[in-house]
């Protein structure tokens, strides 16, 4: 018998992207060379939503853009014989530029690294960080968020589901527990 229970819903949603547009802002000192990259599928939709909450407090647009990762990944064969790969689109140059990746769930770290490879392939940004919504832990890779919304303890055989507004109809996290 699975178990949910919600974690973040819309209200939660808000405040978190609200509170890590301020944290990068207060760290960079600003947004001078600043682009956000978000992780397709849902990261994407945090770092436009990042993008707007920053441009609202700074006035200055931040340029975002959208990564997909899927053939980076080490474990694409055991996923799918044939992935399906969607086009990334990073608009600006991300050379000598600081980058902010943006996923929704950070677990193991493999996808982390896989979509520092994929950056890799547009150019040498000068840094690059992480900004996550939800840390499960169970990290296999020695990669953590530089700004994060919650942690959430989790068993290894636990499911975090992330819906977002722009691809579930709504905003929610929640926890699936086998037990």
């Amino acid at each position: 018998m699975k178990k949910k229970k919600t974690i973040l819903n819309d209200q939660d949603f808000k405040r978190i992207i609200t509170r890590i547009a301020y944290e990068i802002i207060e760290i960079h000192k600003g947004v001078q060379n600043l682009g956000l990259v978000g992780i397709q599928t849902r990261g994407d939709s945090l770092a436009k939503r990042l993008a707007d909450q920053i441009r609202d407090i700074e006035n200055i647009i931040v340029p975002v853009g959208s990564m997909d990762i899927n053939m980076y990944r080490d474990d694409w064969t055991k996923i799918s014989h044939q992935p399906t790969v969607r086009p990334s689109n990073i608009p600006f140059s991300v050379d000598d530029k600081k980058i902010i990746l943006v996923d929704d769930v950070l677990y193991t770290g493999r996808t982390i690294r896989s979509a520092m490879d994929a950056l890799m392939d547009f150019g040498r940004p000068s840094r690059i960080e992480l900004a996550i919504l939800v840390d499960r832990g169970h990290r296999e890779l020695p990669i953590q968020a530089d700004y994060r919304g919650i942690f959430v303890d989790t068993e290894q055989d636990d499911m975090i589901h992330v819906h977002v507004l722009e691809h579930d109809d709504e905003d929610l996290v929640y926890k699936e527990i086998e037990r």
